[in-house]
């Protein structure tokens, strides 16, 4: 059962005399208890993505069109005040950084209550032990203890455990997790990876996880969507991607990941366009060895070329 669909966003940012599209028809949908993994390089709108379902965006950034259904209802039809009933506690987000997401003057338990008390309307012995379950639940050591300490007192990995413990607090239906490991160690990241894993499996929570570790996510997602230069250019089920990816852009980002030793990885020519670059047809031409004629006039759509698989290119 599909719990959150993004149909046809275009998003762009306004400059001083000029605006730049930066996401050209992103369409995606979130099935319930399942792990959508949106993946590629830095820059290609990824994060942007993500944050437009929530009402998240800059200032300077502008949706043109589409829609975000949840629920039957399209969030971007909602005012900010309405948005504040939903994030959280429908929709919450596990954010980049989560250096910065604490506030180092407040314990992590006091924080938590604050959730509490927001999007659930707790508080007092109730509120405290939903807290302290919460921390159990993302495997904090000591977790009792944990409660009265301040964030600068936990690790980097604990800090991400402690933001995603604030989501489970409000038993939100769907985690927008964006880039949580990054800075983390390998053995942190696949714990982090574990924990989210749990939830969705025991919660039926629905994740979306924005990342560029295509290795990472291997084995923890049902599905995967690759985005480059602001579209989604193929999507797949994660068994049928791996084995089967056809996109040029998604079969380098492959090809670059370390399998085994003695093999040179190979590396994508170039970079990524900015939004200030100007390049007619498909926007990955440029880096393509595949490229031909068509691909430098016109705009690859993206198709259906076998069940649950879509691709957006000339030459597949």
């Amino acid at each position: 059962m599909t719990i959150l669909e993004v149909k046809n966003l275009n998003l762009g940012f306004e400059f001083e005399n000029d605006f730049r599209q930066a996401l050209y028809d992103v369409s995606f949908s979130l099935d319930k208890g399942k792990m959508l993994s949106i993946v590629g390089e830095s820059g290609c709108g990824k994060t942007m993505s993500a944050m437009s379902i929530l009402n998240l965006i800059p200032k300077t950034a502008r949706i043109i069109s589409g829609k975000v259904i949840y629920n039957g209802e399209n969030l971007l039809d909602k005012s900010q005040k309405e948005m504040q009933k939903i994030r959280g506690a429908k929709i919450a987000l596990i954010p980049q950084d989560p250096m910065t997401s604490l506030n180092p003057l407040y314990t992590v338990g006091n924080q938590l209550l604050e959730v509490l008390k927001i999007h659930q309307n707790l508080g007092g012995k109730e509120a405290e032990k939903k807290a302290l379950e919460a921390l159990e639940a993302v495997k904090i050591p000591g977790a009792k203890s944990r409660l009265s300490n301040y964030p600068h007192e936990f690790s980097g990995g604990m800090k991400q455990r402690a933001i995603i413990a604030m989501a489970l607090c409000c038993n939100a239906e769907i985690l927008i997790a964006d880039e949580p490991t990054t800075a983390l160690d390998v053995t942190i990241q696949a714990q982090i990876m574990n924990i989210l894993n749990d939830i969705k499996v025991n919660n039926g929570t629905s994740v979306l996880l924005i990342t560029h570790d295509l290795a990472l996510v291997s084995e923890y997602t049902d599905e995967i969507a690759v985005m480059y230069a602001g579209r989604i250019v193929e999507q797949a089920q994660n068994q049928e991607f791996f084995a089967n990816q056809k996109h040029p852009y998604s079969k380098a980002l492959l090809k670059s990941l370390p399998s085994n030793r003695g093999v040179d990885l190979e590396t994508i020519q170039g970079q990524p366009p900015t939004l200030f670059q100007k390049i007619v047809g498909c926007k990955f031409n440029p880096r393509c060895s595949y490229c031909t004629e068509i691909c430098t006039k016109d705009v690859p759509q993206l198709i259906t070329v076998e069940e649950n698989h879509k691709v957006a290119c000339w030459n597949i």
